[in-house]
């Protein structure tokens, strides 16, 4: 193993640097790409106890067609994050569409004629590939891997589909576009996809403020940030599913390294949460916010929602997954300290 290299695509976001760190303690060389000179110097002091196992490559643009055939020369791995993720856009193909298929395809591709060492490329695709938006709360569904977002690329690019709709969209086509490549091209590597829903837990990527958090991350924080008010309404739940993101990272390693992996795709979800659970779990657990975190009406429960079915990952992967207590405290502790360099920086 320690002569293997993994290629981690997008290495600087939230769920990427988890991955890295778990590939990197596992005792493989990682290969990371970013945008920017500035942003692998910012990756690189995450982890200065890696600084001989872990490189860069700088990949402005994944949807260019051959951005990748230099950064996978000699890995046995690609793990797959990097994709576009915005929710208020101007262009819906341009801006969300677009690059997450033809990055997805191009690396693919670039694979196929480039890299004959690959033997597994793991793609970060999304809960939301499953998820059936039009069918709301959907109570007493369980969603399962047999499940596909229905939504096509004409009513994702229509002018009055809601802009997170058209990510959701963008993530599904992307993962049919990789399924539909393995079949038709039919690669030397397999091919696995791993399908988080809303991923909490501590921040651990150089590159986070509390300006830019990742809109999971926001999820909790906004119910603990200074500005909150403990007499508001408390907050819709954005998507009432939920895993740790040490545990999506769990999900990559083991899904590159378990040979049944190969060819599926796992729905991994610790379960259902809602905003108030959150909020209780913040002011029972973390004292600091306490008087920050909006009442609501504790301890009164999930009502009738979907389910989440993630035995799949349980069985093959061997997943056990984090308690909600552990991520949400975890992740707000990360805050603080967020808090902490804020306050630092203003005093300078």
């Amino acid at each position: 193993m320690a002569s293997e290299t993994v290629l981690i695509t997008g290495a600087s976001g939230f769920v990427a640097t988890h991955i890295v760190d778990s590939f990197l303690r596992a005792g493989y060389n990682v290969r990371g790409t970013v945008r920017s000179k500035q942003t692998a110097n910012k990756v690189r002091g995450t982890f200065p106890e890696y600084k001989d196992k872990l490189s860069f490559a700088i990949v402005p643009d994944v949807s260019s067609a051959k951005a990748f055939d230099e950064v996978i020369q000699g890995v046995t791995g690609v793990i797959h994050t990097a994709t576009p993720f915005q929710l208020i856009v101007k262009d819906k193909e341009r801006d969300l569409l677009r690059p997450a298929i033809e990055g997805t395809i191009n690396l693919l591709r670039s694979i196929k004629r480039n890299a004959s060492l690959v033997r597994r490329v793991v793609h970060t695709s999304s809960f939301a590939d499953m998820l059936d938006m039009s069918k709301g709360d959907r109570p007493g569904y369980i969603y399962t891997e047999a499940d596909w977002n229905p939504m096509t690329y004409a009513q994702a690019t229509d002018i009055n589909t809601p802009d997170i709709a058209a990510y959701c969209a963008a993530k599904t086509l992307a993962e049919y576009a990789a399924w539909e490549f393995m079949a038709t091209e039919n690669p030397p590597f397999d091919l696995v996809t791993i399908c988080p829903p809303c991923v909490f837990g501590p921040v651990k990527n150089a590159t986070a403020s509390l300006s830019n958090l990742n809109t999971s991350s926001m999820e909790i924080y906004r119910l603990m940030a200074p500005a909150s008010q403990p007499s508001h309404d408390m907050p819709p739940t954005l998507v009432p599913a939920w895993v740790d993101v040490r545990d999506v990272a769990e999900a990559h390693l083991k899904a590159f390294e378990v040979p049944g992996a190969g060819g599926q795709r796992f729905l991994v979800a610790q379960g259902n949460f809602n905003s108030q659970q959150i909020a209780d779990i913040l002011r029972d657990r973390v004292a600091e916010v306490r008087d920050r975190v909006p009442l609501g009406k504790p301890r009164s429960g999930l009502g009738d929602i979907f389910g989440c079915d993630a035995s799949k990952s349980e069985k093959v992967l061997g997943l056990r997954y984090r308690p909600l207590e552990e991520a949400v405290v975890d992740a707000a502790r990360s805050f603080l300290k967020l808090e902490q360099v804020n306050q630092c920086c203003a005093t300078l």
